[in-house]
């Protein structure tokens, strides 16, 4: 008994030290907390007591705890020093006999991070208290019908990506929210600098079609090719060739052959299968690379194939290779012996790359180092791509993860938006945030436009950010209404992929520390809403989100469907979880009620 009692003497003269510090911490921030909202104060504190506990390693303070029966203090985030608090109560009970009164059992309001949620985000639907965020597709702002759909499938706020349309068109998609549902709050995402690769020399002006084969090599479905006479006469899905004799091709006939020679050199003969007005479906069993120009010959003359639009341009990189990261602008394109070049959409990201360097492209699928860098280029070899080359586009991200750019979280078109978005938004969600300056700037511009009232949600996308996340919910809290986005797509490939459940995980504690609410974000359910079929991972990752305040999914033809699965799964979900506390609701997945 001595020697038990010995142990825990030495566990509370380690939670006596850990409360001192907590309480120093929160000292020395006084003046910060002093500036934050009161709504928020409290979260305030209770983040610099978490911080100043998780500076230290407690896993043996854990193992002892947890050795004598007591709290492991693992799941403190909502209330540090309360939970501080309780088990030096219990120690000191243990082994003096006496209560420690001066100690506080409770020190924050334990539903704080709720009501700052249901402030923000809106009240939590019956049944699950994490809510659905849905990004709004372009044709909401015509059409009323997919706001309805979404609604009536489970959404709880809408996301306009003022990346894409225009003013008129989100004041419109906000109307049709708010027609379609009572109190749904609209967020608005402001683009924030574009860091993407510059336009490529375009490819050919060709159409390709193939057949699908079975394994012994058998023709499954047919190449297909429309020939269109006319403007507005395509009828089908395959896809379509403009011809440039309209009367020629409403003369063929069914079962008739079309003859050409196709971009390769390869005498090529498809069948005509349907013809309406100057619409000719045609059908063959061997691959085509339909040119531009190309002579059409039918059995009552030829006519020839019109203008096609080139393919997209792109670079084929593969590992060892050297890409030329440029200041101009000037479409890129491959010089040949693996050197290729490409401009920088944002020029000023050249100034902060240094020798050694990592930079990744189109979400990490290349990545490469910086081997020279330059005023007016950045030589970046690749050492990742897939060994038989990956295709680089333009308008592919480009990250950065070891170097600072210069640039405000705030760009100029962000500054016009912001006019429409104080007008129409009840949440604005602004990208790229990497200090507590850039929460600044946005206030003070939300401020000059007379939007007080305007919630606010950074997102953290990039290590920089996720490394200043105190210090920017401490300026972030100055405001009542306010949260966190775990942008988890560019986090990715900034951090590494490796490292992404860690950082997702800290962010939610330190968020949780702070009683400020979460979304999660970025690929959540995309099989199912792209392809109409979930994979098993993103089933399991979406049933990780119900940690978060919300949950946000894309767009996606099978969209309807993805919100009503995430419905599902969250409800399922909320007798097992809150946040990192497992909820021990009676076991009857096997049972047919389930």
């Amino acid at each position: 008994m001595a020697t038990a009692g010995a142990g825990l003497a030495e566990v509370a003269t380690s939670l006596r030290s850990l409360r001192d510090e907590a309480l120093a911490s929160e000292a020395a921030a006084a003046d910060a907390i002093a500036q934050i909202d009161p709504v928020h104060r409290d979260g305030a504190r209770n983040l610099v007591h978490y911080l100043a506990l998780r500076a230290h390693d407690l896993r043996e303070l854990q193992e002892k705890l947890t050795a004598s029966g007591l709290s492991s203090l693992g799941r403190m985030e909502r209330d540090v020093l309360g939970n501080l608090d309780a088990v030096l109560r219990l120690v000191d009970a243990a082994t003096t006999g006496r209560t420690t009164t001066h100690l506080a059992v409770v020190s924050t309001e334990p539903d704080a991070l709720r009501r700052h949620a249901a402030r923000l985000l809106g009240g939590a639907p019956e049944d699950r208290s994490t809510r659905i965020m849905v990004t709004l597709p372009t044709e909401a702002a015509d059409d009323p019908e997919p706001a309805r759909r979404f609604v009536a499938a489970g959404m709880d706020l809408a996301r306009i990506n003022c990346a894409h349309d225009d003013p008129a068109a989100w004041q419109s998609m906000a109307a049709h929210v708010r027609a379609a549902g009572d109190g749904i709050p609209v967020a608005m995402d402001l683009a924030g600098p574009k860091l993407r690769t510059g336009p490529i020399t375009p490819g050919p002006r060709v159409v390709k079609v193939k057949p699908t084969r079975d394994a012994a090599g058998a023709v499954l479905d047919p190449a297909r090719l429309q020939l269109v006479g006319a403007v507005g006469e395509v009828e089908d899905d395959a896809p379509a060739v403009p011809v440039t004799d309209a009367a020629w091709v409403a003369a063929l006939r069914e079962g008739e052959a079309v003859r050409f020679v196709d971009a390769r050199g390869r005498r090529r003969r498809m069948r005509v299968v349907r013809v309406s007005g100057a619409t000719a479906l045609i059908e063959g069993d061997r691959t085509v690379y339909m040119p531009a120009g190309a002579e059409l010959r039918g059995a009552r003359g030829s006519a020839r194939v019109g203008d096609i639009p080139p393919l997209p341009g792109s670079l084929r990189v593969r590992p060892g290779d050297t890409l030329r990261l440029t200041r101009s602008l000037e479409p890129g394109g491959t010089a040949g012996d693996g050197v290729h070049r490409v401009g920088c959409t944002l020029p000023e990201a050249l100034d902060a790359l240094r020798p050694g360097a990592r930079v990744a492209f189109d979400d990490g699928k290349i990545e490469g180092l910086v081997e020279h860098a330059d005023a007016e280029e950045a030589h970046v070899r690749i050492v990742s791509a897939k060994p038989g080359g990956t295709r680089l586009r333009e308008e592919k991200g480009i990250n950065l993860p070891d170097s600072d750019v210069a640039v405000s979280a705030l760009t100029d078109d962000d500054l016009r938006d912001l006019d429409a978005v104080v007008a129409i938004a009840d949440i604005v969600q602004l990208s790229f945030v990497r200090s507590a300056e850039d929460v600044r700037t946005l206030f003070d511009e939300l401020d000059a436009r007379g939007g007080h009232d305007v919630g606010v949600v950074v997102k953290i996308e990039t290590v920089r950010g996720f490394r200043a996340l105190p210090a920017i919910l401490l300026e972030l809290m100055r405001r009542p209404d306010v949260g966190v986005m775990i942008a988890r797509g560019d986090l990715a490939v900034e951090a590494g992929f490796e490292r992404l459940a860690e950082v997702q995980e800290e962010i939610l504690w330190i968020c949780e520390a702070a009683h400020v609410p979460v979304i999660w974000a970025t690929q959540v359910l995309d099989e199912l809403a792209s392809g109409g079929v979930p994979t098993r991972a993103e089933v399991t990752d979406a049933a990780a989100g119900e940690r978060a305040e919300c949950v946000m999914l894309n767009k996606g033809p099978h969209i309807d469907e993805a919100i009503r699965a995430l419905d599902d799964i969250l409800r399922r979900m909320q007798g097992h979880l809150d946040k990192k506390r497992p909820l021990l609701r009676r076991l009857r997945s096997w049972s047919p009620e389930a």
